[in-house]
């Protein structure tokens, strides 16, 4: 009796990580800002769905063994979760850690006590900064913020992390980009640790880039309530693939059989998006 083929994974976009060497782990949902574009929808007021660290700890075990290579942990903000040293440590056993943060919370109190105990040769800050000036930024994220964002960033680089810097502008808005870069470069952000990404229609925003698991290239995302195709999607019902967030092995095994589906119209290429 001859086998049936193994459909073959479609190759990921340029630039874009394989299958199941990144991963997203969401530790919290509340966060201290309310950004009109939010994928997944944060603000003071939305519940805080926290990660369970347990959850944690077995899913960076099982990553590891998996041969995965890098976890990112986002938000919410990652800052206002009580577990987030201990979280970051367990990734950090086992592959690089970029933690996501808007860099207005943690100046003083338990916030820079969790700060300062994070390991700097393993624990890259990404900071999110619309704008080489305040009107955009504070525009989209609340009057001061892009002040307490340049604070923060500042704070964070004189205490030895590595910085980086991302920013989610409109097309309607481009022309600030040439601003943000003018700034990085007096800061002395290097081009590498930049990242300019476009506004994708999830959670809060009402416009915006379109993405779907049919057009998307995936990087699975595990919450405190299940696991999604990608970051971006964590909003959106049908970029959900699984109701909790273990195993691993069977998210993955969801999103390859997606992937693989003969039912689905994969004549176009898989876009990346891009939120590293």
């Amino acid at each position: 009796m001859v086998g049936l083929a193994t459909p073959s994974l479609p190759a990921p976009p340029r630039g874009s990580p394989p299958l199941g060497s990144r991963l997203w782990l969401y530790t919290n949902f509340d966060c201290n800002l309310t950004c009109d574009y939010c994928c997944a929808s944060s603000s003071p007021r939305a519940p805080a769905r926290r990660l369970a660290l347990d959850v944690v700890r077995r899913a960076c075990e099982e990553f590891a063994g998996l041969g995965g290579r890098e976890t990112l942990l986002t938000g919410g903000e990652p800052f206002l979760a009580p577990d987030l040293p201990a979280m970051t440590a367990a990734a950090g056993r086992w592959t690089p850690v970029t933690i996501l943060t808007n860099a207005m919370v943690f100046r003083r109190g338990s916030r820079r006590r969790a700060l300062d105990a994070l390991e700097r040769d393993r624990v890259t800050l990404q900071v999110s900064l619309d704008s080489g000036t305040p009107e955009l930024h504070d525009r989209h994220r609340g009057a001061g913020s892009f002040a307490r964002a340049r604070a923060g960033i500042e704070l964070a680089r004189t205490l030895g992390f590595r910085v980086r810097v991302a920013a989610t502008i409109d097309t309607a808005d481009a022309a600030e980009e040439a601003t943000l870069h003018a700034q990085l470069d007096a800061d002395g952000i290097p081009p590498a640790d930049r990242l300019v990404r476009p506004m994708a229609r999830t959670g809060s925003a009402d416009h915006g880039v379109d993405l779907t698991v049919d057009d998307l290239w995936p990087e699975p995302t595990l919450a405190a309530d299940g696991a999604w195709w990608h970051p971006v999607g964590v909003s959106e019902p049908t970029m959900q693939v699984a109701a909790t967030p273990l195993p691993i092995v069977t998210v993955l095994a969801v999103i390859r059989a997606t992937l693989t589906d003969p039912t689905r119209d994969r004549t176009s290429a898989l876009q990346a998006f891009r939120c590293t």
